[in-house]
């Protein structure tokens, strides 16, 4: 699991519905600030996801997993969010943000709540954590608490595995400080000539490429390479006396600065930028409590950082490392294992066929994932495609996908055989530009006509549409989705994609990959709700139509985040206008809930759990004065998905698949297990359990109803 942070939105101000504060921002004396802190409210949903890996309901290895996310999240907030309010600082910004913060007071609340995680961060590994792993036989162990034979090992490991791999680096006026890159794991070791008795300061990084926890051979006793390391640095300094060692990391700037108005070539750019990547500011050094004040003191000053960017952690630095512990082969320590059903619709014959296009002639097909397949759905629908003599195009956006992604091999395999396929590679898909860059290439030896994106937007889209010839004429087949095409995570994220044979949707997609492919400004749409142009208008339009029917209104919407102020504007008025608002917001959230006269008519829940809630669902009306229209797709409601991506929101019409959705918010809002509710002014509180009703669980079931009805 993981969470998307990018640089600071800039979005002007909207118009503040009666009865707002006279400022439309900042927060009357004991009133809750207007619009909630987009950063601060990231860091309540990590902490969120911290508390996973104290709860003991949770299977021992899968909170050693939450312990490793918590850690990656943590990282590319400070590469990111963090890096970009320090620019704000340095450029002298000093226009409140929506919150009413200024970004010298944004970074102080952060710092201050980082301390408060990660010190909850470090009492979870080394309190709770390791000693249970200890009682299931899995040990986390440290050089000093290791027997002779065990050293004995160890010492074996270290010559012939990771001593070739090291190169210490020693600090002299011959030797400046070395560049410290990105989220490297180092050690700061001050050796002494016993001749001389010159000191000097060395540094020896820890290779990214040798995993970050030591196996000894019994295959359940973990040592942190850095100690295995530390516990040789005499083979590294022979003849000198090792007088101290002390881990730190490095933290950088890693947002892009990319100028595509000013690049002719897209993907040599991004190389470039990519490059300087490795070079960005240091925005965060962590450090060990034992660090010497005049080794810190270096550190801090070489490496160009303040006072406040240090922070101490007892834990190993980097517990992204605890994958290695989770990858472990102990299905008693882990979640019970899932197997994705196959949407009952797509189940195939009894001699081993399915006719994809004849079942979507039939009727649109909603699949849920991870509940349904996504291999045998959305992978063997672009297969058959592909392999079909009959089809002859196929169009897809590509966002982020694995690295033995089957969609890319059949995309291959039908240009190989002759159609005409086109794809959409959005090269600047944060932290995965190196793989697409690889991706895109690849396409393009094997003939697939490849698009890198558009200057200035990212392509967020979900979507592939097939063009098949038919006897009637020519058919297209459309596939509109909430998450990326990526195998791997469609097992552990949540989200929906619909699957049909509509002919306005097909239209629309065909104008949309003409848009993206081709030089147009002109885009009108059937049914599509498109991104940049009208998603955010159409939006407002939905929400301001259940405003007007006052307390007969409902708003339900399902989405990772919420920050666009035009859209809490408008659920603000809704809710002053008497409708019952319900949101479902996995990550961040800038609409401050339950204010009198404000927002009194509007709950907000958050469920963290075994699945990453990615799907967005847009529900409006309450069914029983007037029907429910239901809308899926990619985007979330924040400035930038509104305004610098292309995104694609799809209605979902049939009243089958309506009830699927109805059924999802339903048991989303019923969820006692995975819950958190918001409170005023960014107070994130546990649902507290009732009936154990949790969403997770609830799906599966009924997942296996639907695949395996009774009678069958």
């Amino acid at each position: 699991m993981s969470t998307e942070v990018s640089a600071p939105d800039v979005s002007e101000p909207h118009d503040s519905p009666d009865g707002a504060r006279p400022d439309g921002n900042q927060a009357l004396a004991g009133e809750s600030p207007r619009y909630l802190s987009r950063d601060l409210s990231w860091l309540e949903f990590n902490a969120r996801v911290l508390t996973l890996a104290d709860d003991e309901s949770v299977p021992l290895l899968e909170r050693a997993k939450f312990l490793a996310i918590f850690s990656q999240n943590l990282d590319e907030f400070f590469q990111i969010r963090v890096a970009g309010i320090k620019d704000q600082v340095v450029a002298g910004v000093g226009a409140s943000s929506p919150d009413g913060l200024t970004p010298q007071e944004e970074l102080d609340r952060i710092r201050a709540r980082v301390e408060e995680l990660t010190e909850t961060e470090d009492r979870s590994f080394l309190d709770e954590l390791v000693p249970a792993l200890a009682e299931n036989g899995i040990r986390l162990s440290d050089w000093e608490s290791l027997d002779e034979d065990d050293r004995e090992d160890l010492v074996k490991v270290f010559h012939e595995q990771i001593f070739p791999v090291l190169t210490p680096l020693s600090v002299d006026p011959g030797h400046p400080f070395p560049y410290i890159s990105n989220l490297s794991l180092n050690l700061a070791v001050m050796v002494r000539d016993p001749k001389s008795g010159e000191r000097r300061f060395a540094r020896v990084k820890i290779p990214p490429v040798l995993p970050r926890f030591v196996v000894m051979p019994d295959g359940e006793r973990f040592v942190a390479l850095e100690q295995v390391i530390a516990a040789h640095l005499d083979s590294l300094f022979p003849g000198m006396v090792v007088e101290s060692h002390h881990p730190f990391r490095v933290i950088r700037n890693a947002d892009l600065s990319l100028e595509e108005d000013e690049a002719d070539d897209l993907l040599a750019a991004l190389e470039t930028e990519l490059q300087r990547r490795r070079f960005g500011k240091a925005v965060r050094l962590e450090i060990h409590p034992t660090m010497s004040d005049d080794v810190r003191g270096l550190l801090v000053d070489e490496l160009e950082v303040g006072p406040d960017d240090v922070y101490i952690l007892r834990a190993p630095l980097d517990l992204s490392g605890l994958w290695a512990v989770h990858d472990l082969d102990r299905p008693d320590l882990k979640d019970e294992m899932w197997n994705p059903v196959t949407q009952p619709r797509l189940a195939r014959a009894e001699d081993g066929t399915l006719d994809f296009f004849a079942v979507l002639r039939d009727g649109d097909v909603l699949v849920h994932h991870p509940y349904e397949s996504f291999a045998t759905s959305v992978e063997a629908f672009v297969k058959q495609a592909a392999a079909d003599p009959q089809v002859l195009a196929i169009k897809q956006t590509l966002y982020r996908t694995s690295g033995d992604s089957p969609i890319i091999k059949a995309l291959i395999r039908a240009s190989e055989r002759g159609k005409q396929v086109a794809v959409l590679v959005e090269l600047k898909a944060r932290f995965d530009e190196q793989a697409n860059i690889a991706w895109a290439r690849a396409l393009e030896e094997a003939g697939v006509h490849v698009v890198y994106g558009l200057l200035g937007l990212k392509t967020h889209c979900k979507t592939a549409l097939v063009v098949r010839q038919e006897d009637d004429g020519i058919r297209r087949y459309c596939h509109v989705g909430t998450g990326n095409y990526n195998p791997k995570t469609a097992r552990i994220y949540e989200d929906l994609g619909l699957l049909s044979a509509d002919p306005d949707l097909g239209a629309d997609l065909t104008n949309m990959f003409n848009f993206l492919t081709g030089y147009s400004r002109r885009m009108t749409y059937h049914k599509l709700l498109m991104a940049p142009g009208e998603l955010r208008d159409r939006m407002l339009e939905l929400i301001a139509g259940e405003t007007e029917a006052g307390s007969q209104g409902r708003i339900v919407m399902k989405m990772n985040s919420l920050v666009d102020k035009a859209v809490i504007d408008a659920l603000y008025e809704a809710s002053s206008a008497g409708v019952s608002v319900d949101l479902i917001v996995r990550g961040i959230c800038c609409l401050d809930p339950g204010v009198p006269r404000l927002s009194e008519n509007i709950r907000v829940r958050s469920i963290v759990g075994r699945y990453l809630e990615h799907s967005r669902i847009f529900a409006f009306g309450n069914g029983e004065h007037r029907p429910v229209r239901y809308f899926i797709g990619s985007a979330d409601a924040m400035p930038r998905n509104f305004d610098l991506r292309v995104e694609a929101v799809t209605p979902v019409d049939s009243e089958d698949l309506c009830e699927r959705l109805q059924e999802i918010l339903d048991l989303a809002l019923e969820d006692d297990l995975h819950s958190w509710e918001l409170k005023p002014n960014c107070s994130w509180k546990r649902v507290r359990t009732s009936k154990g009703k949790g969403l997770h669980e609830a799906l599966r079931a009924r997942a296996l109803e639907r695949a395996n009805p009774p009678g069958r």
